[in-house]
């Protein structure tokens, strides 16, 4: 075997294995794709709750908001009136609801934290699996490649030359074969024509004819 065969031989060999070696990892990103976008899809999920829980939220602030000021406004009548058990009672909801207030303002804080915090990891996730579908696309096309390039030298090995070669001589000695027929062929029908003389040159025929004779 010559040095640039065993050389292409080494090459198909290592080209072959990359290519058995790259069909797993292009079905391995497909499952990675899958998972991110189940993970994606919890995601959102978790976001949509988070956001129905921040605007129970702003319910319960606005109504405690509204109680407040309904409470006082009770409270200030109350005194108006003279009405102090009124007046006291009136205050002491305000105060509990003054203390909701808070606490569901500082809960609230701190959802719209976390919902801030979710939105921007789920965007870093939709940004990523866009970023790894166009990866994916690529590496596809690169292992269709490789696989194009695999067949084609596979096909190349399997090509002998020399048996097209064989092919092509033996094509021309059965054209020339034919040639000679068709020459042979040609010969045998002008030797078995029959001769046909032109009777206006019959005279100079004949003339010609008897000096070729004399000149013997």
């Amino acid at each position: 075997m010559g040095l640039f065969k065993r050389v292409k031989n080494v090459m198909l060999a290592d080209l072959h294995d990359f290519v058995d070696k790259l069909e797993d990892p292009i079905s391995m990103t497909k499952q990675y794709l899958r998972e991110l976008e189940g993970q994606i899809e919890k995601g959102r999920s978790a976001l949509a709750q988070q956001i129905a829980v921040e605007q129970r939220y702003e319910q319960l602030i606005e109504q405690a908001k509204e109680m407040i000021e309904k409470r006082t406004r009770q409270a200030k009548l109350a005194v108006e009136r003279n009405e102090e058990t009124i007046a006291k009672m009136a205050l002491q909801e305000k105060i509990v609801y003054e203390k909701k207030l808070s606490s569901y303002q500082q809960q609230y804080k701190a959802l719209k934290e976390k919902t801030t915090y979710l939105t921007e990891q789920l965007k870093q996730l939709q940004d990523k699996y866009e970023e790894l579908k166009t990866k994916q696309l690529d590496l596809i096309a690169r292992a269709h490649a490789a696989k194009a390039i695999k067949d084609i030298n596979a096909s190349l090995v399997s090509f002998s030359p020399d048996y097209a070669l064989k092919g092509f001589a033996r094509m021309e000695e059965r054209i020339l074969a034919l040639e000679a027929e068709a020459k042979a062929s040609s010969y045998v029908y002008e030797s078995t024509k029959p001769l046909h003389l032109d009777p206006l040159l019959q005279e100079e025929v004949k003339k010609e004819l008897v000096q070729l004779k004399a000149a013997k």
